[in-house]
């Protein structure tokens, strides 16, 4: 029996797959490699194909014996889906649809998305726990949480069993140093930094120093890619066992804000650089910070690496010898 990553070249998606591979499962990565790096996919057998073919979900489902899947083949640049969101709603929706389809057919019931806080918009307080209302405010956020729908509607009709996390921001890299964050175009904000730091872009832009803040800078709750990946896990054992479908917030609880996120790089790095201020982005909500209340009690979930010192050094030593 085998466990599908769709997008295990990506991001996240290739820290699940190791942690799954070094826990003793047989591991299958779906990937098109649009924005997924084939040499992030060190375990496992790799299938390049893409969720918008169904021949291709064919001959994966044919050739393994998938118990579980694993979903993170999403577009997920939010500026993007307003200027194009028939890409997103293509991508993200309909392209679930087909890999629900090809698990029917073959009778795998089980499977763990990756959702967004963004399904939440912005919130009326902080933190933010899993029974608020969910209310995009971006075609991005707005596809996660019709695919969260969707999925609620096929257990109803055809048992499925799910688990959707809903991240806040991802961060950090493989402490191993071994896989990473990489992204193009890069619009995370610790990568982006760090590229300052190391020279290879001339300034990082603070967008909004006017928030009501401690330091006038956006609040964001960041949490690292290995502590995310563990979460993933306890997931599937959850369901394995189980476990009734349900959606979970994954946070640390606690929030950075830019400034102290500029600062803390500084620190790590040992390296200065140009900050300059610049207008507010329309949509940026002040503070996003999550409870992660929830998915301790429900899944026994704890945070390894939550203190944002730990995250940037992870992400620095990745940063510093970048293999992809």
């Amino acid at each position: 029996m085998a466990i599908l990553v769709c997008g295990g070249a990506g991001y996240i998606g290739s820290h699940i797959n190791k942690l799954l591979a070094r826990k003793g499962y047989e591991t299958v990565v779906l990937d098109n490699l649009i924005y997924g790096h084939r040499e992030a996919v060190q375990w496992g057998a790799f299938e390049q194909g893409d969720l918008n073919n169904l021949e291709d979900l064919e001959r994966v489902f044919q050739k393994y014996d998938i118990e579980a899947v694993f979903h993170f083949a999403a577009y997920a640049y939010v500026g993007e889906s307003v200027q194009e969101p028939e890409k997103y709603y293509y991508n993200n929706v309909a392209n679930t649809l087909n890999l629900l389809h090809t698990m029917r057919r073959h009778g795998c019931n089980t499977i763990i998305f990756s959702s967004t806080c963004a399904t939440y918009g912005v919130p009326e307080t902080v933190p933010i726990t899993e029974d608020m209302p969910q209310k995009p405010i971006n075609p991005y956020g707005a596809t996660k949480l019709m695919v969260e729908r969707i999925f609620k509607d096929y257990a109803q009709a055809y048992g499925l069993r799910f688990v959707v996390l809903r991240y806040f921001n991802a961060a950090g890299a493989d402490p191993e140093g071994e896989i990473g964050e990489s992204h193009t175009p890069e619009t995370h904000i610790i990568p982006l930094i760090l590229d300052a730091a190391a020279g290879r872009r001339p300034d990082i832009k603070v967008f909004g120093t006017d928030y009501p803040t401690k330091d006038g800078s956006c609040v964001r709750d960041y949490i690292h890619v290995a502590d995310l990946a563990t979460a993933h896990l306890l997931a599937l054992e959850y369901l394995q066992k189980g476990g009734q479908s349900d959606s979970f917030n994954l946070g640390n609880a606690k929030g950075t804000s830019v400034l102290e996120l500029i600062e803390t790089v500084r620190r790590v790095t040992g390296k200065n650089f140009a900050v300059i201020p610049a207008p507010r982005r329309s949509g940026d909500p002040a503070i996003l910070v999550g409870s992660s209340a929830k998915v301790q009690h429900v899944l026994g979930w704890q945070a390894k690496y939550a203190d944002i010192y730990t995250i940037v050094s992870h992400a620095w030593q990745w940063h510093e010898r970048k293999k992809y």
